[in-house]
């Protein structure tokens, strides 16, 4: 199926918000994930699904100072 992921078209067999975390092995720890411009709780990757047209948005925490 067809998403956008961080503004790019991306072809994608993940069914879950959890299973593209995986696919693009990402660490947890370091991201937030917004789906259709809502902010995904990390207790519900798992349950929150994917469909086609779907835009993500991830972003990764960097430290600094």
């Amino acid at each position: 199926m067809q998403i956008k992921v961080n503004g790019e078209h991306y072809e994608s067999h993940a069914v879950s918000v959890a299973e593209l975390t995986r696919h693009l092995r990402l660490n947890l720890g370091q991201i937030a994930i917004e789906r259709n411009r809502e902010i995904v709780p990390r207790s519900r990757y798992a349950e929150v699904m994917l469909v086609a047209g779907d835009e993500i948005e991830i972003v990764r925490f960097i430290g600094g100072g």
